[in-house]
């Protein structure tokens, strides 16, 4: 069985990932980012809409990172639809994004039960 976790009312939207260090005066750095387009969840050469009620499979890659987490210090997932400028926009059409002047609002929802489960992978590297 394949669980699912994401869903969205929108055609096409994005979900992003960031990894977080916040430090135990609460300032927080990014360690890692990622982002994936919904309508190329299942490949870059295969375009798969999102619909109304669907809970699908969405991963995210932010790539290979290496950090020493202190006493004290938190690790934050942050999950979010975007991260502009930083990457290419997403009206939430459908459309080609680049030569669009309307957008609408995406409703994304990340689903956490039984059925539909989120999680975030983190290798941890013992002391030696």
């Amino acid at each position: 069985m394949r669980h699912r976790g994401v869903s969205s009312d929108a055609k096409d939207t994005d979900f992003t990932a960031k990894l977080i260090d916040v430090y135990p005066d609460g300032r927080a750095f990014n360690l890692q980012e990622g982002i994936l387009r919904a309508r190329y969840r299942e490949g870059q050469t295969k375009t798969v809409w999102m619909a109304p009620e669907l809970v699908v499979l969405v991963r995210i890659d932010p790539g290979a990172t290496s950090n020493f987490f202190g006493p004290g210090h938190r690790i934050r997932p942050e999950v979010s639809s975007s991260n502009f400028p930083r990457f290419d926009r997403n009206l939430n059409t459908g459309g080609k994004n680049y030569d669009e002047t309307e957008w609408r609002v995406a409703h994304n929802r990340v689903h956490h039960s039984t059925v539909n489960r989120s999680y975030l992978l983190l290798p941890v590297v013992e002391s030696q």
